[in-house]
């Protein structure tokens, strides 16, 4: 009997050993069809593929079709100098050889990673300098404070150095000459065969500007623009690219088009924004501003990004002009992206939202609270305070450096108390204020992942580890969030109370000393990201765009 069960189990060692050596030769022939992936190819990948068109594109007439094709001719020159911008030029893509290692450079138009504190990720690159290619980079902080030029902290200069080595300011429309004749050019194609009469008067008062350096008017005209199909943004707009002084406009192209019966059915919020201003959570002297109602909020699917937008992480949300003075006599547009919106939210908020939040509060994670969400924070930034109640200017000079990402964490917060408080009256029906609340949270997630080192992600981790430290959320012993939603709510307008009152005060020693102390990932927060690359969720969109994706060629 000893003999028998010894003979099996030598017969079950030999055959175990036969399927272990016949499943490494199976691993290893794997392996020589599937090489291990580069982590740039990783990286790479970590940017899901959506195609930018629209089912509105067929309504469009011939015209309006031509019109289309002429931006992108523009919004091209407006991504070349984008590059010039920000790197320099684009002769590294002749360099690097490696496609994956192109591919990353082209993402992040440069060397440099910016969803990873502007890391480098190509040999021989070292740290990026704060202001890209917008002043000499030998430029000392004490040299620019020495500086006496007016025009220095004009959005529209650069920075250059004169033949004796002292500095010089050169305006946009000179150090950009040869490509903004070009894009001129190429306007008055576009102003002779525009039809709405607001588009047509955007394009002569943009092209106006592109020759003069002054936006005011075609900012005007870009207001007055209520019933063009096509909407067309383009232009130095942005200063979050200058990290070192945050003074200086990057150009960027977006080309979108209306949806009017989503539209239509946001007008009524417009009327709305005086009544949220006073129920704003803090003291009457800090919502003295009155919003303009003449603004609008329109709902947009998005054909081509180009410049400064297609940078990094994509846009999904526009609230413009950032003009002071044209927002005090018109307001502001806010333009929500609704298929970016949608591709970020079915291919990285609601996985994140799956894995993070525990499983009987994951009922709460919906599209339509995201695109509330989303589109709030817009019209929160025309909302709270514009001037310091003790007379230390402009919110935006008083803050310095600590304005943008203080002004991100008061329109992320904002928007989410207008959101609540629509519900609450009775005007958004398809959400509850815990939809909107769940989704919040897994959308700070989702954005805290492009990093911590830009305005948007500083933004992001104040209101992170605010709202942690104020128990709106806690974790689970697996790790899950389980979210406290009357706490959440207490927190919602403590939040937003500490940050207009921040900014109206114009505090700006405290508002620094708060970011250093709340605007970086925690050890636990980490834990959770690790978890959520780990599953190989997409950290965020690149398009594939053009006139064949729109069906134009």
């Amino acid at each position: 009997m000893k003999t028998k069960v010894l003979s099996i189990s030598i017969m079950i060692t030999i055959a175990a050993f036969a399927i272990s050596c016949k499943n490494k030769k199976t691993q290893e022939v794997k392996e020589e069809i599937e090489p291990q992936k580069s982590e740039l190819q990783l990286k790479v990948e970590e940017f899901a593929y959506v195609d930018l068109n629209s089912p509105h594109i067929a309504q469009l007439s011939e015209n309006e079709k031509q019109l289309i094709r002429i931006f992108v001719e523009i919004a091209d020159i407006m991504d070349q100098l984008f590059w010039k911008q920000t790197f320099g030029d684009k002769s590294i893509l002749d360099t690097v050889q490696d496609p994956y290692a192109k591919e990353f450079v082209k993402i992040n138009y440069g060397p440099w990673e910016r969803l990873n504190g502007d890391a480098p990720f190509i040999e021989n690159y070292g740290k990026k300098f704060l202001g890209c290619q917008y002043y000499p980079q030998d430029m000392t902080k004490e040299e620019f404070d020495a500086f006496k030029d007016p025009n220095k902290n004009s959005l529209y200069t650069v920075l250059r150095r004169n033949e004796d080595n002292s500095l010089k300011t050169v305006w946009y429309k000179d150090e950009y000459k040869e490509e903004l004749t070009k894009v001129n050019e190429l306007l008055d194609k576009a102003i002779a065969i525009a039809e709405d009469p607001g588009l047509k008067k955007y394009l002569i008062e943009r092209k106006k500007a592109f020759q003069t350096d002054n936006y005011f008017a075609s900012d005007m005209a870009w207001m007055d623009m209520k019933n063009s199909k096509i909407d067309f943004i383009v232009g130095p707009i942005e200063k979050y690219d200058d990290k070192l002084n945050e003074a200086k406009a990057a150009y960027e192209a977006f080309i979108l088009i209306k949806d009017i019966e989503r539209s239509k059915e946001l007008e009524k919020f417009i009327t709305m924004l005086p009544m949220l201003q006073k129920e704003l959570p803090c003291d009457p002297k800090y919502k003295t501003f009155v919003p303009g109602t003449s603004s609008d909020l329109n709902v947009y699917n998005a054909v081509y990004y180009a410049g400064d937008c297609n940078a990094g992480s994509k846009t999904i949300a526009i609230n413009l002009p950032n003009d002071d003075k044209v927002q005090a006599k018109k307001g502001a547009r806010r333009l929500q992206l609704r298929n970016s919106m949608q591709a970020k939210f079915d291919k990285i908020l609601m996985p994140i939202g799956q894995l993070i939040i525990e499983e009987n509060q994951r009922q709460h994670l919906k599209f339509d609270a995201f695109f509330w969400n989303v589109t709030f924070h817009e019209v929160a930034h025309g909302l709270g305070v514009k001037q310091t109640v003790n007379n230390k200017g402009t919110v935006d000079d008083a803050m310095k450096t600590e304005g943008t990402s203080w002004e991100e964490a008061k329109a992320d917060i904002l928007g989410l108390f207008m959101v609540c408080k629509l519900i609450e009256k009775g005007e958004i029906t398809n959400i509850t204020a815990e939809d909107a609340i769940t989704t919040f949270i897994a959308g700070i997630l989702r954005s805290v992942r492009f990093g911590a080192s830009s305005s948007h992600g500083k933004a992001n981790m104040m209101c992170y580890n605010y709202m942690e430290q104020q128990k709106a959320f806690t974790r689970n012993g697996d790790g899950t969030y389980h979210i406290d939603y009357e706490k959440a709510k207490a927190t919602i307008d403590s939040w937003a109370n500490l940050i207009i009152v921040t900014q109206g005060d114009g505090n700006f020693e405290f508002a620094s000393k708060f970011r250093q102390d709340n605007g970086n990932i925690t050890e636990a927060l980490q834990k959770d990201l690790d978890k959520i690359n780990a599953a190989g969720i997409p950290r965020d969109i690149r398009f594939n765009q053009g006139l064949k994706v729109m069906g134009l060629e």
